[in-house]
């Protein structure tokens, strides 16, 4: 229900911006065609890729489990229509990086065949236990659809933390957006529905839904689907950018502030955005996996904006077309807004989970980037940091790649809103200087993390070098030690009955008689010859002597 008396808190700094968003929500959702092909990465989400479980030639079915979690931190994919696996290879997606990641490229077949949920799949949520719960919701693939894409089943397990507060996120702040509030206006009652599932997912005590002042339409619609409801609070924030982030609707609605480098979990809340209630819903009460989601199509390079229901996986140069754009005339391409949008290279890039809104301008928009000038000290930017830094001490060290005194000023807490930017009569891009500061530093964090375990995996060859070394030395001297010693009779029994037998030769030995044999009767021919032979012998011991 409304609350009308409940205070909400005005955080730091923040913007008003033309909002353009009345272009795109001046007609309903419309549902995007099936494309020939679908190009769907097995990276949709924070964490491990998935790992596919298709190959290529198999056919296969919309809702159908194409790629398997790898881990706790990763999210199943499903094939978005059914068709033919013709490929599954590397290709760009929608991300900051550009960079290529494996995608699986399925023919579809015009049928949208679908693969028959489980006999037991569709249930009342209240006849599940949360970890079922949470179970349904991992093996639908379902991530934050805010723009994150953190797996949702984790934000769903709250562990021996308490949760005091559920804050459904409906402020949607960036300028152009509009899918959440068409969604809202057009699904309510899903929404609310999954805000019902993770409330009870979580054992939250309560439910705040935080939605801007300016979505007149949206507000009534939730309003409706709530009803009578205690347990859910319907709350205005003011439209200022950046409302809609995690910790400035936190603060504005509970006065709470998330620790630094911590998570709201912390604090007793967490925050969910309205598109993944809404997928919620769709996994428990209907038994479908996250295979579609809600993109504004938007710019002044785009003929007629919208709002699509798109098919995960559809090329964004299939929807420019079906929206009668101009390929030539486009000049740039965002995906989400203009103030923390990310430049999209390739037209062939597919829509993802993360994947909220194509911004695209007209070449005779596009104006070219000022060049910037010296920082004349103004200040302008401390006053609309949403998070209170200091922007310009941030960026005299990120400059300067003081990357350690940075961090005395928590560059980390930087949410990279784009407002110092907008601001800085200098047209310094600060929040480029801050990219790169975190970056290095991810880079250097990483690099010592190698370079420690390089260096412990060399001490721990030494030392097992030296073990080595210290065993042997230590078999060697017991091996002379044995030998010097004495055997004892009672070690061996064997050795020691040897050893008697060789002494009762020696000794017999020495007792035989050794006289020469058959030297009686001799003739004296035999006598002078031994006589002579005794001569010899014993002249030759005297020269052996006197020599």
């Amino acid at each position: 229900m409304t609350k009308p008396n409940r205070k909400i808190f005005d955080f730091h700094g923040g913007l008003l911006l033309d909002e353009h968003k009345s272009v795109s929500t001046s007609r309903p959702i419309e549902v995007a065609p099936i494309p020939p092909v679908l190009i769907i990465p097995v990276t949709q989400h924070i964490g491990h890729a998935a790992k596919p479980c298709v190959k290529v030639g198999d056919k296969v079915l919309k809702n159908q489990c194409i790629a398997k979690a790898d881990g706790r931190i990763s999210a199943r994919v499903h094939a978005s229509s059914s068709g033919t696996v013709t490929a599954i290879k590397q290709h760009s997606i929608p991300h900051p990086s550009n960079l290529n990641v494996e995608c699986i490229f399925i023919e579809t077949d015009g049928r949208d065949t679908a693969i028959k949920p489980k006999n037991d799949a569709v249930v009342h949520y209240q006849s599940l236990s949360t970890h079922d719960i949470q179970q349904r919701i991992q093996d639908a693939g379902i991530v934050g659809l805010g723009g994150a894409g953190f797996p949702s089943h984790i934000k769903l397990n709250a562990g021996d933390h308490p949760v005091e507060t559920l804050i459904l996120n409906a402020a949607e702040c960036e300028p152009y957006i509009s899918c959440d509030d068409m969604l809202m206006r057009e699904h309510a009652e899903a929404i609310i529905n999954g805000l019902r599932i993770m409330q009870y997912a979580l054992s939250a005590q309560h439910c705040i839904i935080g939605i801007e002042d300016n979505k007149v339409e949206a507000y009534s619609a939730l309003q409706k689907a709530i009803g009578n409801n205690d347990d859910i609070e319907l709350a205005r924030v003011p439209t200022r950018y950046p409302t809609g982030g995690e910790r400035q609707l936190i603060y504005s609605l509970t006065g709470q502030q998330a620790p630094s480098q911590g998570r709201p979990l912390d604090i007793g809340i967490v925050c969910h955005n309205v598109g993944t209630a809404y997928a919620v819903n769709e996994a428990i009460a209907a038994a479908t996996p996250l295979t579609s989601r809600i993109v504004t199509l938007t710019g002044s390079g785009i003929p007629q904006p919208r709002n699509m229901q798109v098919r995960l996986g559809t090329p964004i140069e299939y929807l420019l077309d079906h929206c009668h754009s101009n390929k030539d005339d486009i000049g740039k391409i965002l995906i989400g807004g203009p103030m923390m949008g990310f430049r999209l290279d390739s037209i062939n890039a597919p829509i993802t989970k993360t994947c909220n809104c194509v911004l695209a301008t007209h070449q005779r928009d596009i104006r070219a980037p000022a060049n910037p000038l010296p920082c004349i000290r103004c200040g302008e930017c401390n006053n609309v940091c949403p998070v209170n830094l200091l922007p310009q001490q941030l960026y005299w060290h990120a400059r300067a790649q003081e990357f350690d005194n940075i961090q005395d000023y928590s560059l980390f807490d930087c949410i990279e809103c784009g407002c110092c930017d907008v601001v800085c009569p200098s047209k310094i891009p600060l929040v480029q200087y801050f990219r790169f500061a975190k970056t290095t530093i991810w880079q250097q964090e990483r690099d010592k993390e190698k370079s420690d375990k390089a260096r412990q995996r060399h001490e721990l060859r030494l030392e097992r070098l030296e073990r080595e070394k210290r065993e042997k030395r230590e078999r060697h001297n017991r091996k002379k030690a044995a030998l010097k010693k004495k055997p004892d009779q009672n070690d061996d029994p064997k050795k020691a009955a040897i050893l008697a037998a060789m002494e009762r030769v020696k000794e017999k030995k020495s007792q035989t008689n050794t006289s020469p044999a058959n030297t009686d009767n001799l003739s004296p021919e035999q006598q002078a010859k031994i006589d002579e032979a005794n001569a010899r012998r014993s002249k030759q011991n005297k020269d052996k002597t006197s020599s």
